[in-house]
């Protein structure tokens, strides 16, 4: 009895589909982010204001939360990240707001959106599933300023009207945040049993 080689595992190209999946997935939820500025208006009317701060934005992350989870495919688990991203971005736009005195020029609304991140990725980084690495959660936290300023300087300058003082940034924003944070989500995640292929067992011949 002798014993072939191993066949070549194919896990690759599903791995590749898996991963492209997930990002194309995750980024397509950018049409949460317009939806969750009108929720945001629909309640507190203008962020010019604490308490339209805090409350606005708490309502818009828990839309944006809730979008994620549904889109991400439990990655990560849905009640954790939709309360995480509420908290979150309710505090944080509130300090953001507060900070640059609720005007909208560009360099107001990128230091918004950076103190925004700074509250909202540390929240999120621990709401990101049980498996991941320290250090991944903390990639994710210090890379949330730098994403949400990005998100409001692309919705300023593709000529929204942030004038009328949004609760979170539009269509032009979402895009370049969720394209961005989806590559991130990628490199942060831990392995799921989906991602990981069966092995091939080796054949016997006579």
């Amino acid at each position: 009895m002798t014993t072939a080689p191993p066949r070549p595992a194919a896990s690759r190209p599903a791995g590749a589909r898996s991963v492209a999946l997930t990002w194309a997935l995750w980024t397509a939820g950018f049409v949460a982010f317009p939806l969750a500025g009108l929720a945001g208006t629909a309640v507190v009317g203008r962020v010019d204001d604490p308490l339209a701060a805090v409350l606005g934005g708490a309502v818009a992350g828990l839309v944006i939360g809730a979008a994620q989870a549904l889109v991400s495919r439990r990655r990560p688990p849905a009640l954790r990240w939709t309360v995480a991203t509420g908290a979150g971005m309710g505090l944080g736009l509130l300090i953001g707001a507060v900070a640059v005195g609720y005007r909208t020029g560009l360099g107001d609304l990128a230091v918004q959106g950076a103190l925004t991140g700074v509250v909202l990725g540390p929240a999120q980084a621990l709401a990101l599933p049980g498996g991941t690495a320290r250090r991944r959660r903390w990639l994710w936290a210090a890379a949330a300023p730098a994403l949400w300023a990005l998100g409001w300087t692309a919705t300023t300058l593709g000529g929204i009207d942030v004038e009328s003082q949004y609760t979170v940034f539009g269509a032009y924003g979402a895009l370049t945040y969720s394209a961005l944070s989806g590559l991130l989500l990628i490199a942060v995640r831990p392995r799921f049993p989906t991602d990981v292929t069966s092995p091939t067992l080796p054949r016997r011949s006579p």
